[in-house]
């Protein structure tokens, strides 16, 4: 399961515990939670984020940037903040197929991911030749309309029930415990 963490959210000095609870009310085991932080909140919150990162990662929670590579921001934080996940930007994949600079941008951060043996996800996957360049590149999964438009959450527990597990390009990579 996956959350985002708004600016406000992430500036909350209340939020790790927060999040404590609502993991030891609900019984969910954290390593089946993945937190998400644009990467222009990051930049925003720089000090604070790190903060709130290491503590949930000592949870055992695993964060993901989201929106990588619109934040026009220093490469760095990659090794300063304990993430597990990129998530590649839709703007990106829209037009992998077609773009040239697109293709090259999306092919780098899937690279860079996989020498930092962090997971990548592109977003806003639509059509299945986009599947096959992503598969090609190496991307570890994908999220989009090609698999599913957003439903009510019963309707998605119903979903999970009858398929068991969401479809993955190939198997995730985390980056080591520190």
């Amino acid at each position: 399961m996956a959350i985002n963490l708004s600016g406000q959210q992430l500036r909350n000095d209340a939020i790790v515990g927060t999040i404590r609870e609502v993991l030891a009310s609900t019984g969910l085991d954290p390593r089946k939670l993945i937190v998400e932080l644009t990467e222009t909140i990051l930049m925003q919150s720089e000090g604070q984020a790190a903060s709130v990162m290491q503590a949930l990662a000592a949870l055992g929670i695993g964060l993901a940037i989201d929106d990588f590579g619109t934040g026009y921001s220093s490469l760095s934080y990659l090794k300063h903040f304990p993430v597990h996940t990129l998530k590649v930007d839709r703007s990106f994949i829209r037009d992998v197929t077609a773009d040239g600079d697109n293709a090259a941008i999306t092919t780098a951060i899937i690279a860079m991911g996989g020498a930092l043996n962090l997971r990548v996800v592109a977003e806003g996957v639509e059509t299945p030749e986009q599947v096959a360049f992503l598969r090609r590149a190496g991307c570890d999964l994908v999220q989009g309309y090609l698999l599913g438009h957003p439903v009510e959450p019963d309707v998605f527990v119903d979903w999970l029930r009858g398929n068991g597990v969401i479809p993955c390009l190939r198997p995730g990579r985390r980056r080591p415990a520190a």
